[in-house]
């Protein structure tokens, strides 16, 4: 089997500061790449101000300008080995490739990555769990399920659910590797780390569950768009902008989208048209200064057809319009005199969930001084979309000033890049 090489994939850094990096990506196409890369992007904490996106069908030619946000700094390296992981292998100049992708699909569905579960106690302090979560993204240890709990004497017990992107953590260097890390940021207070391969009994209750705990309300997962004020224009408004046009191509139908900009707005996009089986020979997307964003896509079915049919015309673009809107949903409930942050965000068909979501929610609970007492990430089904549900019960030491407003709209802004 063939292994991409190192042009698959080019990153140019700007000659001035304060421009965005170019990352160039020639490969061969399959439905969903785009999807695939975008959720690498947005997992390296990076935001894709414009792109271009060309293809025959068999190749690809991708490119995205990208720039950071915040302080964290971008490991360059190791973006484009996961960036190279998830193009097709090539095989030779000769177009052979499609088996070779092939045979990387069943390899890929055979090996389940091993879930892991990682437990640790330490002292509480402001900030905590955000901090761990920090260490977790940066050993590239993805958090399938969390338990944290606080005793009255101000002790927390973590229960991670993991699994590593580098498949070496059933590895004693690697267990020492986390646990050192998460001495370093805890010091003295941490009294425990451990970290174990799950049972399958465990392994098996990860599944998506098919029940809505009473806890939450099924208004979050409500598929209807809110309501838009004739005065407000789709790049002010969160409603956006989704059409149509079979008459500019004689082979694909055009999609254009007008919305309001936010951190991970192509990876919904690719995300809603992979779940769609919708492939992309052409695409354009630009993000303004002013915040907002136009793209244009010429897309074909899988069979190689326009989109005729009028009743997928208006499915894909309500579907659009709705993930575009809505990316994630926040809300802040009451449980009599305890609070508690409800967060959820649709899974891809695929399985794969949206990166750093609990990363952002703790960052945002931190910037705000309020500590978590209990949290918890499940996946549950409603009608039939899957989600991942983040229940954040906050501290006794929560204060009524702050309110359920503030809450919602400080962990939106983190999630949505717009803090």
């Amino acid at each position: 089997m063939g292994v991409p090489s190192d042009d698959v994939v080019v990153i140019r850094h700007p000659e001035s500061p304060g421009e965005p990096s170019l990352i160039t990506i020639s490969c061969p196409d399959k439905t969903g790449l785009g999807c695939d890369l975008c959720r690498v992007i947005l997992f390296f904490g990076l935001s894709i101000v414009r792109g271009d996106v060309s293809t025959d069908g068999k190749w690809c030619f991708i490119v995205f300008w990208v720039v950071g946000r915040g302080d964290r700094a971008t490991r360059w390296g190791l973006l484009k080995k996961r960036l190279l992981e998830v193009c097709p292998a090539v095989l030779s100049a000769s177009g052979l490739y499609n088996s070779c992708y092939k045979q990387q699909e069943m390899v890929a569905a055979q090996q389940e990555a091993q879930l892991f579960l990682l437990k640790f106690s330490c002292y509480d302090r402001m900030g905590l769990l955000h901090d761990v979560t920090q260490v977790l993204c940066e050993l590239e240890l993805t958090i399938r399920k969390v338990k944290v709990s606080t005793t009255p004497d101000g002790r927390v017990m973590d229960l991670f659910f993991i699994t590593d992107t580098r498949e070496l953590l059933h590895t004693k260097r690697r267990k020492e590797e986390a646990c050192d890390l998460l001495r370093a940021v805890l010091g003295d207070s941490m009294t425990k780390c451990d970290i174990e391969l799950a049972s399958a009994e465990i392994a098996s209750s990860m599944q998506a569950s098919p029940f809505l705990p009473p806890a939450i309300p099924e208004e979050m997962f409500d598929l209807e768009l809110p309501e838009e004020s004739p005065r407000e224009s789709p790049s002010s408004s969160n409603n956006p902008s989704v059409t149509m046009d079979n008459s500019l191509s004689p082979a694909h139908t055009l999609i254009q989208i007008l919305c309001r900009d936010y951190k991970g707005l192509l990876y919904d996009t690719m995300r809603t048209l992979k779940d769609y089986n919708i492939q992309i020979s052409y695409g354009r997307f630009y993000s303004a200064q002013n915040g907002n964003c136009e793209m244009d896509l010429l897309v074909m079915q899988m069979d190689g057809r326009k989109i005729v049919d009028r009743n997928k015309q208006e499915a894909l673009c309500s579907r659009l319009r709705l993930e575009l809107s809505s990316p994630l949903r926040v809300t802040v409930v009451s449980r009599g005199p305890d609070t508690e942050l409800l967060v959820a965000n649709p899974v891809e068909l695929s399985g794969k969930g949206r990166p750093l979501v609990f990363h952002d929610i703790t960052r945002s609970l931190k910037m705000l001084q309020t500590r978590i007492f209990l949290a918890e990430i499940g996946r549950h089904v409603v009608g039939d979309r899957e989600w991942e549900v983040y229940r954040i019960l906050l501290g006794d030491d929560y204060e009524p000033s702050a309110s359920k407003n503030e809450i919602v709209d400080g962990v939106t802004k983190m999630l949505m890049g717009w803090e």
